[in-house]
């Protein structure tokens, strides 16, 4: 279990955006890596999970798949943070042992609500990222995030930028946020892909 804590920031414009040419300024920037990530988010029909601001994904980053369980937590100006439980997995099939150690656990003890489990929606994009780092004390991870989410019958783009504190003070990753949205056209963003899924499938 990890507190994670990231600022979204949707891109208010149509352009790809020229991720390498980002105005950082103080920080050293790691080299920039791109990722091709397919995400499936399960509920039961009766979103069972949402209600209880819990959210399931199964995700492939192009050579693991991986497990997340992630609480709604608190969102203010972007700002989101919350507790995440991931664990690797050796294949696309859940590991339910390590589901159990989390708040999913009630869940799957109600084995007629557990078996209703199936996708909602999914979300299908590219992702450019890299480190940014600060005195040996500030580690931020930044990613432009590209693509789309969608359901059976709906979809809708994905064009954000999303900036994730790994280590130091949250000061740090408000004032970049900040300094960014002054140079480029973004604007603090208070939905998560997973709400924004939602929004389609209901």
């Amino acid at each position: 279990m990890v507190l994670e804590q990231e600022i979204k920031l949707a891109i208010m414009s149509e352009e790809v955006l020229d991720f390498s040419a980002l105005p950082i300024v103080g920080y050293q920037r790691s080299s920039i890596e791109t990722m091709h990530l397919v995400s499936t988010y399960f509920d039961t029909p009766s979103f069972n999970l949402a209600k209880q601001g819990l959210g399931l994904r199964l995700r492939f980053d192009g050579k693991n798949w991986l497990q997340t369980v992630k609480e709604k937590g608190q969102i203010e100006n972007g700002l989101h943070q919350r507790l995440e439980w991931e664990h690797l997995l050796p294949d696309k099939t859940f590991n339910v042992a390590l589901l159990r150690q989390t708040p999913l656990q009630k869940l799957i003890e109600d084995e007629k609500s557990w078996e209703t489990l199936s996708p909602i929606f999914t979300t299908d994009f590219y992702r450019k990222h890299c480190l940014l780092e600060k005195d040996d004390q500030i580690t931020i991870e930044l990613a432009y995030d590209r693509g789309r989410i969608y359901t059976e019958v709906s979809e809708r783009r994905i064009h954000e930028l999303e900036l994730e504190l790994k280590r130091g003070d949250l000061h740090y990753l408000t004032t970049l946020a900040e300094t960014l949205c002054l140079t480029e056209p973004l604007q603090p963003s208070n939905f998560s892909k997973a709400q924004q899924g939602y929004k389609l499938a209901s």
